[in-house]
């Protein structure tokens, strides 16, 4: 063998091994994000998981307003990124704890019974009018001492927020998508999906609760969203019960 050929031969060698070595740590980590995301999403392999779907208020028979079905699309690409099995279900045909799947419930009180119990049982520093008059409360958020109105089309709010029971390690955590109108629930899904890893790093499995501002939704659709902050704290201390009225007494 010439020295010519035995060079070639060496650098065809040393390019295969550092093909394979450089194969073998992006496997490496891809699968270590993709155990992440699980571990965040609480969706390990094959596991399952419930996508919760609300009812459309405007309308007198059961259907999803679009805007949701496109949130419901986003959560199942999502799940199906972390290899697991999703089950959807209507709001009012799910009747089961928390804990033992994780859950993606999109919708707020008002057209989402299943979320109106998530808010009893693990915020109540949140109340949301859901009074279906008109007028400036109208949809409008009290969190802790703090309350969101919304201006329709202009300034509007959603609650994101990974809420797991207890202090269970291996509890599967809860998703919600709180909004008060349809477009900012997919606001919440779409900001979900492009921050998982930031939330991730920072939170890990602990429960924590965004409020996040979509602006000026009827010229940029759920694009742009703002981080008003995090109201963890004041979603988890319960609000103080308003004192009873006293009755006057005619003279």
């Amino acid at each position: 063998m010439t020295d010519d050929v035995r060079n070639i031969v060496l650098g065809v060698v040393a390019a295969g091994i550092s093909a394979a070595l450089g194969w073998i740590a992006r496997t490496y980590l891809w699968k270590r994000k993709l155990r992440r995301k699980q571990a965040f999403f609480g969706l390990p392999q094959n596991s399952e998981s419930l996508l919760v779907v609300n009812r459309d208020p405007a309308t007198a028979e059961p259907a999803v307003h679009r805007f949701d079905v496109f949130a419901l699309l986003e959560l199942s690409a999502l799940i199906k990124d972390c290899g697991a099995h999703v089950q959807v279900v209507t709001q009012d045909a799910v009747h089961q704890g928390f804990g033992e799947r994780t859950e993606f419930c999109v919708g707020g009180p008002g057209s989402n019974r299943r979320m109106v119990a998530h808010m009893a049982a693990m915020l109540p520093g949140v109340r949301v009018n859901v009074d279906p008059e008109p007028g400036p409360d109208r949809g409008a958020f009290q969190i802790g001492g703090e309350r969101y109105r919304m201006d329709p089309g202009i300034t509007e709010y959603v609650m994101l927020a990974r809420l797991t029971a207890g202090d269970r390690h291996e509890a599967r955590p809860v998703f919600l998508f709180c909004g008060q109108r349809a477009i900012t629930n997919q606001a919440a899904t779409r900001y979900l999906a492009r921050h998982h890893e930031r939330l991730a790093r920072k939170y890990g499995a602990r429960s924590f609760v965004l409020l996040l501002k979509v602006v000026n939704s009827q010229a940029y659709g759920p694009d742009v969203v703002e981080l008003v902050g995090d109201v963890t704290k004041a979603a988890q201390t319960p609000l103080p019960t308003p004192a009873p009225r006293k009755a006057h007494s005619e003279s």
